[in-house]
């Protein structure tokens, strides 16, 4: 059997190595190192398969929302919802613009932003709400773009994890996860669904506006070189990091299959285990599995954990502190009360996913899994 890890890239880069290889060698050869065709080839293609109107490139994840938040205009002092049951990345960046960030508890089963908490959080100062499709799978967009609209309110999804997930309307229209908000963002970090070889990330919007905007705040508040109309930052898509993702993004689909498979597998072996609850998948969305996350219910996850790290099976916790109690974060602390955050953070534990597992390494975790339960 070959050896278990979280996320397997290098099996993943051998089945494309040619046309990777052959995309970075003609950067090089035409250095065009920064802002090359390829930048903006993969950004027309990533709008095609998302449905939206513009994606713009950018450093990394964590710019992006930066970036979208400098892009709506708002200001120290304004107030943004978010979730506390989230990679820190979606918090700080609120937090280094001078806004205030107000967390809100998630739903015990799917993990993702609770509606009803978002509504009780909202202010006369609440000016933007960052909902995070968490995992793979989307917060409830139709109920929370309903919200917005009431409430006069900005949408930024974090959509990091979830790229490629369709949200179904009520009405039955779909959308991906992303392009339902104001403005969506995504990471390119290596282990994402669509990873890049170094650092990338992208927004997305519908709004002309906006996308002209956020063009001119991702490349030093340029439009027209030397031309300076707003204060902007250095966060450009790397060229090579593009010609890889174009290699990538016609074979996404292909991957997040190959996850549902993994977490289907999963799912249906632990379905008997009364102290795992496998990931619920709501009815509105797909889920495309960024991360296979159960809850191991008894005070039994560190046990588990250690169990399997014996049999060289490795297992992540994400996360494991909730935001509200980082020492970074005290002072936006409130009187607030977080129970499923924190049951989560004692709880929550993640399993090998990526697209290369094969049948062998699968048979082999959950039969490791099954046997911890059966001895304690």
């Amino acid at each position: 059997m070959r050896p278990l890890t979280m996320v397997d890239l290098k099996s993943q880069y051998e089945k494309i190595k040619p046309d990777v290889d052959k995309a970075i060698q003609f950067v090089i050869d035409n250095t065009q190192f920064i802002k090359g065709d390829a930048v903006k080839e993969f950004e027309n293609e990533l709008a095609t398969y998302l449905g939206v109107k513009h994606v713009i490139g950018c450093a990394n994840g964590t710019d992006a929302l930066q970036i979208a938040m400098m892009a709506l205009g708002l200001k120290p002092g304004d107030e943004v919802i978010t979730t506390n049951f989230t990679f820190i990345a979606t918090v700080e960046v609120i937090a280094l613009l001078g806004l205030k960030p107000i967390l809100v508890d998630v739903y015990p089963d799917t993990y993702n932003i609770n509606i009803n908490e978002l509504k009780k959080a909202i202010s006369p100062k609440t000016k933007a709400i960052v909902p995070v499709h968490l995992f793979g799978q989307c917060a409830h967009m139709e109920s929370l773009m309903e919200i917005a609209k009431q409430h006069n309110l900005f949408v930024i999804e974090d959509n990091a994890q979830a790229i490629g997930a369709d949200y179904t309307f009520s009405s039955g229209i779909t959308k991906k996860a992303g392009t339902i908000g104001h403005i969506g963002c995504t990471s390119f970090f290596p282990s994402k669904n669509l990873g890049c070889y170094g650092d990338g990330g992208a927004l997305f919007t519908n709004d002309d506006e906006l996308a002209e905007q956020i063009a001119s705040i991702v490349n030093h508040g340029m439009k027209k070189r030397y031309y300076h109309d707003r204060i902007g930052v250095n966060s450009r898509l790397d060229t090579i990091q593009a010609a890889i993702l174009r290699i990538k993004l016609p074979k996404l689909d292909e991957y997040i299959l190959a996850r549902q498979e993994v977490a289907s597998y999963y799912t249906k072996a632990f379905q008997e285990i009364a102290e795992i609850d496998t990931p619920k998948i709501d009815s509105f969305t797909s889920h495309v599995f960024h991360q296979y996350t159960m809850r191991i219910k008894g005070g039994k996850r560190e046990a588990l954990k250690s169990f399997l790290e014996s049999k060289n099976v490795p297992a992540m916790i994400y996360y494991p502190v909730p935001l509200h109690t980082q020492k970074a974060f005290l002072e936006f602390k409130d009187d607030r009360d977080f129970p499923i955050t924190e049951e989560l953070c004692n709880e929550v534990l993640s399993l090998p996913m990526h697209t290369e597992l094969d049948e062998e390494q699968l048979t082999y975790i959950t039969n490791s899994v099954i046997e911890f339960f059966e001895n304690n």
